[in-house]
Parts: C-alpha cells; sequence; structure tokens
C-alpha cells in the first residue's frame, strides 16, 4: 500500500460490495469526505459496522489506484488529532 494518509471523520454511506473468493466481506463508506473500501480478505470488513456515524480516526492508502481502508479506531471526542 502507497500514500498512506490519516483522517478524522465520521463513518458515513456503507455500502456493501461483492464478497472476495474466500467469501469474506468487502465494504465501501465515507469517512471525512473520502470514499473508502476495505482490503480483500481483511477483518476490518467485519468490524466496519461498528463504527457506523461515529468519530473515528482512520489511516488509508491507495492499493491498484484504489482508497483502502489500513486502520480504524473510534476517535478522542476531546482531542480529533490525537493517534493512538
Amino acid at each position: 500500500m502507497k500514500n498512506i494518509t490519516r483522517h478524522t471523520g465520521t463513518v458515513t454511506d456503507i455500502k456493501r460490495m461483492p464478497t472476495s473468493h474466500a467469501g469474506n466481506p468487502r465494504y465501501s463508506f465515507l469517512v471525512d469526505g473520502y470514499r473508502v473500501v476495505t482490503p480483500i480478505d481483511s477483518m476490518l470488513g467485519y468490524e466496519l459496522t461498528n463504527y457506523t456515524d461515529k468519530l473515528v480516526m482512520v489511516t488509508m492508502g491507495t492499493h491498484y489506484n484504489k482508497l483502502t481502508l489500513d486502520s480504524i479506531k473510534i476517535a478522542d471526542w476531546w482531542n480529533k488529532r490525537a493517534w493512538w
């Protein structure tokens, strides 16, 4: 994965994508104005729905010219710039 950046925002507009060949779920969603997809065969596809409409901090990067989620964590509401 290249060009990894960190953003803080609310997870909205979650859309289900076709599953991987192994049967794992994939999602597309908006955070901080960016359309992001979950990686293929990643556990992030299973936990993404837990973050719906919550303030999160994400790292994302490009993978085959698609903006792909690298990590996600609930943000501290008092300090949007804090990082684990």
